[in-house]
């Protein structure tokens, strides 16, 4: 059990004077705080509570009462790793220095093989948050330490603008980012016991809409920030709204369930029968999803720096090519209600629309769009500048693919995680994240020539990755054919 004693309030402060007395301080307590007062002591006048963090759900129909921290603490972590994200490769490539304060940028191939590889890191440092959050030192914890890390990466990258500032301030958020990942869904799902399963779709995809949400507004104003006031005040505030994302989290305290470590617990699970049953099941799964990463993160890369080949005049506005990919998460919140109200139940009356089924589609969509921005690169290569427009049938398509498979994935991994193994299960999930991004940095670093060039160049580049996905998109729908889904939820009390 996990308990502490908080001082519960000016007006329980004042109870002696008011007439209060401790049942009715109980009862307040309980219905201001979410979580029931195990002892209540009197001391010169105030009272004091002892109080019982809730430890599984309780029976109800209702939305958890600690999802709204979850939520808030979501939209302002994402802010700050899609603010900090969507600058990278511009910084790398125009306002990097060396140590004597000189000008020192990376080549293309170069920034785009290291934007991968951070990002693959952050998806591969999930299985170190798991790890300490199942077996030791539980979920809320684990998040609320890792976000201190977090913050201390963006501000590295705020005060250090040279390769050094570089590495350390992105292997702090690739361990800090990456770490809480896994424990923040999983945290969100345990929230939730059999009365109330059926509010997780809805609440899951409330949770993703609110990551796009959050990397929508990050998107368009970091890079101003970064063209008008320079790569320190550009990585700065991201590092405050990540502050911020830890202070909301920490005020959700009470209102949360408290899933406990399972500390030899979950060793035993995991390597029981069930256990490795499942993660050998899943894996099998996950390895086809990191191809949809491979593709999918290429917006903040490739799809960048294809953008600034292109006319970027809107109505006499020029857009920074690092802001088109803001149009990703606003359509991630106009798609998703539509799939979820209108597409999925229409759909659902000629094909059965099981998580598997979702990702099959998703993954074909996926290969539509980077036949369209292949399409446009061989114009590009023609000698033409077009509009940055034609790109947003590419992001409708990729974002369509994203609601499919990304938020399925979310809520697909939770439920078929044995009780004890929810976080290790996201983490794997992530690593086949994490194994696209490398895959994307690995052929990048590879058709890169010495003198600079690519063996990959132009259109020949995105029709690699499509053809690559198409094999995968099939070789996914063989493999999964058997699959036979099966939930565990968290047991009520």
């Amino acid at each position: 059990m996990i308990v502490a004693w908080t001082f519960p309030s000016f007006e329980f402060a004042r109870s002696q004077s008011s007439g209060l007395g401790t049942s009715q301080i109980h009862q307040t307590y309980t219905s201001k705080k979410g979580a029931c007062p195990n002892e209540i002591k009197r001391f010169e006048g105030l009272y004091f509570v002892k109080t019982l963090y809730r430890t599984a759900p309780t029976p109800s129909t209702e939305i958890p009462s600690g999802i709204p921290f979850i939520i808030g603490n979501e939209l302002a972590e994402r802010f700050s790793y899609y603010g900090m994200r969507a600058i990278l490769v511009v910084f790398m490539t125009q306002y990097l220095m060396d140590a004597g304060g000189n000008f020192a940028p990376m080549t293309a191939n170069e920034a785009t093989g290291y934007f991968h590889l951070f990002v693959s890191i952050t998806y591969f440092t999930p299985f170190l948050g798991a790890l300490l959050a199942d077996g030791v030192l539980g979920k809320y914890r684990t998040i609320l330490l890792l976000s201190l890390v977090y913050c201390l990466g963006h501000f590295c990258l705020a005060l250090d603008d040279t390769r050094t500032g570089l590495l350390v301030g992105q292997a702090l958020i690739a361990l800090g980012a990456g770490g809480i990942k896994p424990c923040v869904s999983a945290h969100l799902g345990d929230q939730f016991g059999a009365s109330n399963q059926h509010l997780l779709s809805k609440v899951f995809s409330w949770f993703y809409l609110t990551i796009n949400l959050g990397a929508f507004v990050a998107m368009l104003l970091v890079p101003w920030l970064l063209k008008n006031y320079g790569a320190s005040v550009a990585f700065l505030v991201p590092g405050a709204l990540m502050l911020l994302a830890t202070g909301i989290f920490w005020s959700g305290r009470y209102r949360f369930v408290h899933i406990p470590a399972a500390g030899m617990g979950f060793v035993r699970e995991a390597l029981s029968g069930v256990g490795l049953r499942c993660l050998i099941r899943l894996s099998g799964i996950y390895l086809f999803i990191a191809m949809f990463w491979a593709l999918f993160d290429q917006t903040g890369s490739s799809w960048v720096l294809q953008a600034q080949q292109m006319d970027r005049s809107v109505f006499g506005i020029e857009i920074l090519p690092s802001q088109i990919q803001a149009a990703n998460p606003l359509l991630i919140v106009m798609l998703t209600p539509l799939f979820y109200k209108q597409l999925y139940p229409r759909l659902n009356h000629y094909l059965h629309l099981g998580y598997i089924n979702k990702i099959a589609i998703g993954l074909f969509i996926s290969v539509l769009s980077f036949v369209w921005v292949a399409g446009i690169q061989m114009r590009i290569d023609a000698g033409f500048h077009p509009s940055i427009g034609w790109q947003l049938p590419a992001y409708l398509l990729l974002t369509s693919a994203e609601v499919m498979v990304s938020i399925t994935c979310l809520e697909f991994s939770y439920t078929q995680a044995p009780r004890t193994m929810k976080s290790l299960v996201m983490s794997l999930y992530m690593a086949a994240v994490a194994l696209g991004n490398l895959f994307t940095s690995a052929v990048n670093f590879f058709i890169e020539n010495p003198e600079g060039s690519s063996r990959l160049a132009g259109a020949s580049y995105f029709w690699f990755f499509a053809g690559l996905m198409l094999v995968t998109a099939v070789g996914f729908v063989w493999h999964s054919r058997h699959y036979q889904e099966q939930a565990y939820l968290q047991e009520e009390t």
